[in-house]
């Protein structure tokens, strides 16, 4: 059976993402984080400045974009296509608004939800989602 990792109550989910990618980064995970590009962006620009410490290998890319093969190997990837990243990536981090396509192949998935009231709204509708699909939901409220 399946796990969702739901983090919700975040103020700032894309802070809270990026230290959450860099435990996992950390750990020797490979990641997908999902979400539509204008917040692939923005995560992309913060990555760059987050750790002064510690830099995040990383790719943004999009939906059907061509990639030069030797991304591959990057362990973050940041995309609007999930079911597109190179095959082997363990875990599946979703920023974004719905439930994401190719879900199924990753071991462990994360969805982050803010305490934005839209955002709030649809991780509901999400969460019961993954509980149709047979999913096991897991609460992490936010500890910022």
């Amino acid at each position: 059976m399946k796990q969702v990792d739901f983090h919700h109550g975040m103020g700032d989910k894309l802070v809270y993402a990026c230290r959450l990618l860099r435990k996992a980064y950390r750990s020797g995970a490979s990641l997908v984080v999902t979400a539509d590009m204008a917040t692939l962006r923005q995560l992309d620009r913060q990555l760059w400045v987050f750790d002064e410490q510690e830099f995040l290998p990383h790719v943004c890319t999009s939906a059907g974009q061509a990639w030069p093969p030797r991304w591959k190997d990057t362990p973050v990837w940041l995309t609007d296509a999930p079911e597109q990243a190179p095959e082997g990536r363990q875990v599946l981090i979703n920023l974004g608004r719905t439930l994401p396509a190719g879900i199924e192949r990753y071991e462990r998935f994360f969805d982050v939800v803010s305490t934005e009231p839209d955002d709030r709204q649809l991780g509901r509708q999400r969460w019961r989602q993954y509980e149709s699909m047979g999913w096991t939901v897991k609460a992490h409220l936010a500890q910022e």
